[in-house]
């Protein structure tokens, strides 16, 4: 979360995170490429969506949430378009929470809880029923936990006893993209973690499993619009522990 580092439209790009960006001192600019632009104070963009964005001068504040998770199929079960506006009387509640992370930095942990009270005020009606297979469940713990670098559609798929065409179109159907460039989003989200420790862009691009750091950069740019330098070179960085589990069933 930080004062945005482009003085200038972030080009198009596309992640599969649900991207939650709000202006904490002015209003921001979202819109589809070829489409008219939106201004909001704040707005949450669906996973996957192409999508540009105006910081307008504003300070703001960029959550990223894996729809995979249960608040993050809670929150993407809310939005009613690709680009959804947050309305005003729970847009000035996140605010209050996101500009107390900013002027008041607390311990990973709390700022993990705040993060997630964000999340949990933005979702609509009651937590979606449990639908993803436990197999794919079971993938996504096996991505989450193994080294990126490492990881192979063949053995994600022997570690679920599936033959790997059958998890390759199981995994495309239940998480909405193809295996492979699911693993290409956690690589670079590892890498910018490895950059944000203080790592080189070379370091971090060989432990993630890209081929160098140039094909980091451009991963970096066609997934966030940005090259790393620009959205980890100036300010702040702040690291907290996810505070979203995988989609085992609500109480």
């Amino acid at each position: 979360m930080g004062r945005a580092a482009v003085a200038g439209v972030v080009p198009p790009h596309s992640h599969h995170a649900i991207q939650v960006t709000v202006g904490l001192d002015g209003p921001i600019g979202h819109r589809e490429p070829d489409s008219g632009w939106g201004i909001y104070g704040g707005a949450i963009v669906a996973p996957d969506v192409e999508h540009e964005l105006d910081p307008r001068g504003s300070l703001l504040a960029v959550l990223f949430v894996d729809p995979e998770t249960r608040e993050g199929r809670w929150l993407g079960r809310s939005l009613r378009a690709p680009i959804s506006e947050i309305r005003e009387g729970r847009l000035d509640e996140v605010v209050a929470v996101l500009r107390e992370i900013w002027e008041e930095p607390s311990d990973a942990p709390e700022t993990a809880a705040l993060i997630h009270s964000v999340t949990r005020r933005l979702c609509v009606g009651p937590p979606p029923p449990y639908v993803l297979d436990d197999r794919i469940v079971q993938a996504l713990e096996t991505i989450r936990r193994m080294d990126t670098k490492k990881i192979s559609l063949d053995s994600v798929a022997k570690s679920v006893f599936l033959s790997p065409s059958r998890f390759a179109h199981l995994f495309t159907a239940q998480v909405g993209l193809p295996f492979r460039r699911y693993l290409l989003w956690r690589r670079l989200t590892r890498a910018l973690i490895a950059v944000g420790r203080g790592s080189t862009l070379s370091a971090a691009a060989h432990a993630t499993g890209f081929s160098d750091s140039a094909h980091l950069t451009r991963t970096c740019y066609q997934m966030l619009g940005q090259p790393p330098s620009t959205l980890l070179g100036p300010g702040e960085f702040y690291e907290i522990p996810a505070p979203f589990e995988l989609p085992f069933p609500f109480p």
